[in-house]
């Protein structure tokens, strides 16, 4: 893998029995990139993420992520990039300063005082230093998101994968999240894979994606979503990026 290669996969593929959700699949994502991966339901997209991260083994094919192989090397990978499930997955017993610092707890041996401090950062950073103290019941949609977002920014990792970060968010507060994600890729450098389907997020931080298709089995389309949007003859790929029923 090439300094500029953070994640390549290759002829990926995956069944649950007789049923094929994709075949064929290959990708690289390039050091300090936004990757979209896009689709309409049902096309395999979180199947893909799950193959990325170590959390499901490919039927078929091969998967670098930092130069380590999956699923072999999968918990150096887990610990050395950053993941935001689409539901956030935040602890409700706890603050979101205690949630912030769960993974400093598990992977550090800092005392609690400078795990703190640090997760007192990364909710800084995504605009939460004031809500340190509540509790996830207590803010809203939008808030729990960068607070998952800010748990996943805690090690410090240079790769982040998002599972539909806009879901269930309304227009407004998904745009700040995408605006969130631009600052941290510009100020950090961050890598971002982030897996939607919601267009406007994808026309506003996408760099490069890869569409899937139930029905293709793999994929149908690759490159800038805003290239595709306006030079695609594919039908599904323009149905998709023009909002038309088909």
């Amino acid at each position: 893998m090439t300094n500029s290669v953070v994640v390549r996969a290759t002829n990926l593929g995956q069944s649950f029995g007789e049923t094929v959700i994709f075949k064929g699949v290959s990708l690289e994502v390039h050091r300090g990139e936004i990757f979209v991966i896009l689709g309409g339901s049902g096309s395999g997209k979180s199947t893909l993420l799950r193959q990325l991260i170590g959390l499901l083994p490919p039927t078929e094919g091969e998967i670098e992520v930092l130069g380590w192989a999956i699923p072999r090397e999968r918990t150096r990978v887990l610990s050395s990039i950053g993941v935001l499930f689409q539901s956030g997955a935040l602890f409700g017993s706890m603050t979101l300063l205690e949630n912030v610092m769960l993974p400093l707890e598990m992977h550090t041996d800092l005392p609690p005082s400078a795990r703190a401090q640090l997760a007192l950062v990364k909710l800084r950073l995504v605009g939460l230093g004031e809500a340190a103290d509540l509790m996830p019941s207590e803010v809203s949609g939008g808030m729990a998101k960068r607070a998952a977002m800010a748990r996943a920014l805690a090690l410090d990792p240079p790769l982040l994968f998002l599972d539909e970060p806009s879901a269930g968010l309304d227009p407004i507060t998904s745009a700040e999240l995408d605006q969130l994600i631009l600052n941290l890729r510009r100020d950090l450098g961050l890598t971002f894979v982030v897996v939607t389907h919601e267009l406007a997020s994808i026309l506003a931080i996408g760099d490069r994606c890869l569409m899937l298709d139930g029905k293709a089995h793999g994929v149908i389309a690759e490159g800038n979503p805003k290239e595709l949007q306006a030079h695609s003859d594919h039908p599904v790929v323009r149905a998709f990026f023009h909002r038309e029923v088909r």
